[in-house]
């Protein structure tokens, strides 16, 4: 077929167009051109100027900074009852609010597209994550976040902000992800000013594969943590030399405490010892601690240890001394973290920034993550092809190895994380359960909360920070963004609670669905469906026939009354069958609002039935 020279012409310019497009999104080309309003005459002389306003956020509007901590459990941090030490989370804690009934997506990239946009995860395509392996083509889960559902990136920057992102992202597709892009849907083109850190959802934490705006760079040996808080530090003291009066926003996301957890032994040997007693004893100590402070009811109940964990007390001397070990190294990353957040507040104050800065701190993306399994890991290949005695073996032969650069896929065993979720059951991925869903929030604001160190019980959820801040600042969700009409916000802001501990919640319906787990929340009852209940070894397809299959009209609902129940541990399916059909009719309402269905399992996944084309594992 021959192709005429002016239709080459015409692709020429048709490809000359859409690669000026692309650069422009890469170069955060994002304010929209208004329409010319002025006259143009043949001279200037009888002609009228017109100009774009410079738009400015209001004066003194506050900073706003966002936390988001990575596969920490409810229980891990002492500002909400745990014993890891957590001391720069307490003093923001102590001077702002603390939310005890705050919740998450259940994993790391859909709890990251709900907060950044205020809306469902899988509304917004992020029914899995945006890795190759891991999304599907159907609208709840190809891992693009449309157009029409701007981030709080993009609606700040178009009201006068600086944006600033650094650490994980998690949401740029893996066929993006190259410094070819495109990059609409790097975080450049998603509303921020400048980024630094990893696109992807885990990387090591001396060997990371870094990222500086719209390129790989190389990163300098230390801990990754520490070098996002520098660069966070060095974008907030550029801007504030450039333009004191401009407001930031500073979107802070650290891979820890994510696996593999990696840290400075100065930090991991601050924990020698301290859990020799081991994950009973932990759980008992930590649901103690939160009942001291209040942030569970005073009558609260333990539920026992979830399925296939062992008594402490039943382990041999060997297995307590490589646990031990891991945990040790866990506590020592988290601690880190929170001195690394500890950096960047001292600089704030210091710059006299921090008394007009607006912090939300989310302590986890999820709940405390499964994927470690029953003996942890150091070498995940090694545990795919061997027994539980054999594995157990090499992680003590390799136990020095935990918590160093050479450990990089060191992530603690089972126990520990049931033992950070306290006082829920499960874990992270599990989005049927509060251990898996349910996730400490910090808000303060110097300024403007006076009731600074009690505590918040309304139910919230992640995409209410966005409406939350809007609210808050005064900025109303945008009708169009860069010309593109704007979806409505699913979230609901929590600024009604900022004065009033007493006041009703009113974000009353949640779904929630990750691999064939789900629930749904209304006003105070939950129904839920542990879709693998027995499932904790994610490098090996299940073969529980009874809890395996992908048959979901097989799977056994259950019913909660979390006013009176909160930690999920009195079935009340039997007792109110009617109110357990009227949720599962109110979740099939959601699925087919949020772009849920098709349902997709685990098993899906890993047996390759929803790809036709070769597609590499990733982890979660």
């Amino acid at each position: 077929m021959k192709i005429s020279v002016k239709t080459i012409n015409k692709l020429s310019y048709l490809l000359a167009g859409l690669l000026i497009a692309n650069y422009a999104s890469a170069q955060n080309f994002t304010q929209q051109q208004q329409p010319f309003t002025g006259t143009v005459g043949k001279t200037l002389a009888d002609s009228k100027e017109s100009w774009t306003p410079n738009i400015k956020a209001p004066k003194g509007a506050p900073n706003v900074v966002w936390i988001l901590l990575d596969d920490v459990g409810y229980g891990a941090s002492s500002t909400f009852g745990g014993v890891i030490r957590t001391p720069n989370f307490d003093s923001l804690a102590g001077k702002g609010l603390r939310y005890t009934n705050f919740h998450t997506a259940g994993i790391c990239a859909p709890t990251r597209s709900s907060l950044l946009t205020g809306r469902n995860h899988h509304y917004v395509h992020m029914g899995g994550f945006a890795h190759t392996a891991l999304s599907a083509g159907f609208p709840g889960y190809d891992g693009r976040i449309p157009s029409d559902k701007g981030t709080i990136a993009e609606i700040l920057r178009e009201n006068g902000y600086n944006t600033f992102a650094v650490g994980k992202y998690g949401l740029t597709p893996d066929e993006d992800a190259t410094d070819a892009g495109p990059f609409d849907r790097w975080p450049s083109g998603k509303g921020f000013d400048h980024f630094f850190g990893f696109l992807g959802s885990q990387t090591d934490q001396y060997k990371p594969d870094l990222v500086e705006d719209n390129a790989h760079v190389p990163t300098d040996g230390r801990n990754l943590n520490e070098q996002i808080t520098d660069k966070a530090i060095s974008y907030l003291s550029r801007q504030q030399k450039v333009a004191p009066d401009k407001p930031f926003f500073l979107y802070y996301s650290p891979g820890a405490t994510h696996a593999p957890h990696q840290v400075a032994k100065e930090w991991s040997d601050l924990y020698k010892g301290k859990f020799d007693e081991g994950w009973d004893a932990f759980r008992e100590k930590v649901f103690a601690n939160q009942k001291k402070l209040g942030i569970i009811p005073s009558n609260a109940v333990l539920p026992g240890r979830n399925p296939n964990i062992k008594a402490w007390k039943s382990l041999s001397a060997d297995e307590k001394k490589l646990y031990a070990r891991f945990m040790e190294v866990y506590a020592g990353y988290l601690t880190y973290a929170d001195n690394e957040v500890g950096k960047l507040i001292t600089y704030l104050k210091t710059s006299k920034q921090l008394d007009n800065t607006l912090i939300f701190v989310i302590i986890g993306d999820n709940g405390a993550s499964k994927e470690g399994t029953l003996n942890g890991d150091i070498d995940r290949a090694i545990r795919s092809q061997v027994n539980e005695q054999e594995n157990l073996q090499h992680n003590l032969d390799k136990i020095g190895e935990i918590g160093t650069p050479e450990g990089t896929q060191t992530n603690y065993p089972l126990g520990w994380a049931q033992a950070t979720n306290t006082p829920f059951k499960y874990w992270k991925q599990d989005a049927n359960a509060e251990g898996g869903t349910r996730n400490p929030l910090i808000v303060y604001y110097p300024k403007g909360i006076k009731d600074g160190g009690s505590i918040r019980t309304q139910y919230g959820h992640v995409n209410d920070i966005l409406p939350t801040t809007l609210e808050y600042l005064g900025i109303k969700a945008p009708e169009y963004i860069r010309g593109i009409k704007q979806d409505t916000l699913q979230g609901t802001s929590l600024v009604y609670s900022f004065e009033n501990a007493a006041a009703p919640s009113r974000h009353l319906l949640q779904y929630y669905y990750i691999f064939g787990s789900r629930s749904i929340y209304k006003d105070g009852w939950k129904a839920e469906v542990y879709h693998h209940p027995d499932f904790t070894n994610l490098t090996k397809p299940h073969t529980d026939k009874a809890a395996g299959t992908t048959n979901f009209d097989a799977d056994v609902w259950e019913l909660y009354d979390l006013k009176t129940d909160f930690n999920e541990r009195i079935n009340l399916a039997s007792k109110y069958p009617d109110k357990l059909k009227e949720l599962q009719a109110l979740y099939d309402d959601q699925a087919k609002k949020n772009n849920i269905y098709p349902f997709i399992d685990w098993e899906d996944v890993t047996k390759g039935r929803i790809h036709k084309t070769d597609k590499s594992p990733v982890t979660p």
